[in-house]
This record gives structure tokens, sequence and C-alpha cells, in this order.
């Protein structure tokens, strides 16, 4: 078997090539009894590593650029009765090609916004009951949230404030996820 990149690059010449081959591999029986006298099956798997390298520079991995790529977005769960609507939310996010994942877990919203946290998730989608017969969703960006609670000195400040937490429609959730991540990672 053989493992090839078939996206088409311009390379330096202003020609269109593609990658081709990066790994490969298969049964190599007859390898092994070239240096010892009973057959042995064996099999084996290479990578190029210096074109795989080249691969992921051009599609500007954060891999090889360095550059942290945002978690995902996590959808938090309220009311696990109606966890078909928030997979619907979940849905709505990657139809978008926005990364995002539903909290699984069945725990409060403290260790849901936790678990956020600790998955780098630039910004959470919160819909409770009340969200949901409004038609909306709670969006709260984490990393505003983050940089606001360094300027809030007490807890009834920091709940009468809410920073960073805003309500939209869900036809307009989208669109506002991806305004939290044009802010934070650019384009």
């Amino acid at each position: 078997f053989e493992a090839e990149l078939t996206f088409p690059v311009v390379n330096e010449d202003g020609q269109t090539v593609r990658f081709g081959s990066v790994a490969g591999g298969g049964r190599y029986d007859g390898l092994v009894g070239r240096f010892r006298s009973e057959p042995v099956p064996a099999t084996g798997f290479s990578v190029g590593v210096s074109r795989l390298f080249s691969a992921l520079q051009v599609v500007r991995s954060p891999i090889v650029s360095g550059k942290a790529a945002p978690g995902p977005v996590v959808v938090l769960v309220l009311d696990r009765e109606e966890t078909a609507a928030y997979q619907a939310l979940v849905a709505g996010l990657r139809q978008a090609g926005i990364r995002s994942e539903l909290y699984l877990g069945a725990s409060g919203m403290k260790a849901q916004m936790k678990y956020a946290d600790r998955r780098g998730s630039p910004c959470v989608v919160i819909q409770g009951s009340d969200e949901r017969a409004k038609g909306e969703v709670q969006i709260k960006d984490l990393i505003e949230g983050a940089k606001a609670a360094d300027a809030i000195a007490s807890n009834a400040e920091w709940k009468a404030a809410r920073p960073a937490q805003f309500s939209v429609p869900v036809d307009e959730m989208v669109a506002r996820v991806r305004e939290v991540l044009a802010r934070h990672y650019g384009g």
C-alpha cells in the first residue's frame, strides 16, 4: 500500500505539481529469508519525513508553524433530555467548518466550563430552556472572559457584568462564533 498526497501545489518555477507518495509499505517475506535459513513472514512501513514535512509547510499546519491551533468550540449540555437539540448545534458548527464538540459527561455547568478550558476552547455555546424557548443561544468567549476576570474584583461584580457572554438567535450562532474565532486567531 502507499499513502499519496494528491492536492496540487505550485512550485518555485510556477508549475502545478503534486507531492505524491509520502509513505508506503507491504509484505517483505523474502527479505528476512535472505539472512535466515527458515522463511519468516514480515511487513514494513516507511514514511518520507522530508516530503511530509514540506507538505505540512505548504498547508500551513500548526504542527510545523509552531502556532497553536484553537481548541474546539464546546456545546454545553444543560438538559439531558434535549441532547438531540445540542447535537444539532454541533452539527451546524461542523457543517460551517468550525471544530466543535458536544460535552458528553454528566457533570454540571461548572465542570463543563472547566472541561472547555482544558480543551483550549475559544468559546462555548450555552442553551438552557429559556434560550431554547426564545430560539437563542448564549456564546461565552472564554479568552475575553479570562482577560475581563483579571479586572473584576468581586464575584457579585462578575455575575452582574457577565463579561464576554452574549445572546444570539440560533441562526446567527455560526457567524457570531466565527467573529470570536477571527478576533483571537485572525482570518
